[in-house]
């Protein structure tokens, strides 16, 4: 993963966890750095940023354990180049996160979309909250249709259920907050492909902070120890 490149990994790896960890922008980090007597440019920690996140995420999914059947389904805004866009995030019941996907329009679409991806990966789930969302509603109705269809099993499955109630999706809520405080710091995205993979950093941050990867080495890492294991 490290091959052929002018600093060191631990430098490397070091830049990219605490930028995706904490309220830094990549200026801040820069001046970090050189306070440690490493001179590396602004530009280049966003591109090992962007260049590693991808990687080390999907390093990561391979460790991550199972979700349980009962899902919390929403979305939030995120602004890039000043326009609103949608980041599509499901958690389970209790509070482990399922999928995430980021899309440039809130619609039936892009909620087929998110779901099918979190079905395909995941299995599907006994039951979804959603909020009072009837495109989110018709998504869910639309794509347990299709699972169902395409099942080989031969046995019968029960339709997912659906509970609609804004107050009972307030877990979630909660979740997005985490995401969006990390976002703050950063004075917007550029496009729409640099926010889609640096979304998905943070997202990956946010799941190793909930311990949702198993390491046969260590039970109990820290977000370092993970950042390491996962990169090695």
């Amino acid at each position: 993963m490290f091959k052929g490149r002018h600093f060191d990994r631990s430098v490397i790896l070091l830049c990219v966890r605490w930028y995706l960890a904490y309220n830094l922008s990549l200026r801040d980090l820069e001046e970090m750095m050189a306070e440690r007597g490493i001179r590396v440019d602004h530009s280049t920690l966003h591109r090992w940023v962007v260049h590693f996140a991808p990687l080390l995420l999907e390093r990561f999914s391979r460790r991550k354990r199972a979700v349980a059947g009962k899902w919390h389904v929403d979305e939030t805004y995120i602004k890039v180049r000043g326009r609103w866009m949608y980041l599509y995030r499901a958690i389970d019941n209790v509070g482990d996160t399922v999928e995430f996907f980021f899309s440039e329009h809130r619609d039936l679409l892009a909620a087929k979309r998110f779901i099918r991806k979190a079905i395909k990966r995941h299995g599907r789930p006994e039951r979804i909250v959603i909020d009072g969302s009837q495109t989110n509603r018709e998504a869910i109705i639309s794509c347990d249709g299709e699972s169902r269809l395409q099942d080989r099993s031969l046995r019968p499955l029960n339709p997912i259920r659906i509970r609609q109630s804004q107050y009972l999706n307030n877990r979630i809520e909660q979740d997005h907050r985490r995401i969006k405080r990390r976002i703050r710091s950063m004075l917007g995205f550029k496009s729409m492909t640099c926010a889609a993979t640096i979304l998905s950093g943070i997202e990956m941050v946010h799941m190793m902070r909930k311990r949702q990867a198993r390491y046969a080495c260590n039970p109990a890492p820290s977000l370092a120890e993970q950042f390491e294991i996962v990169a090695a």
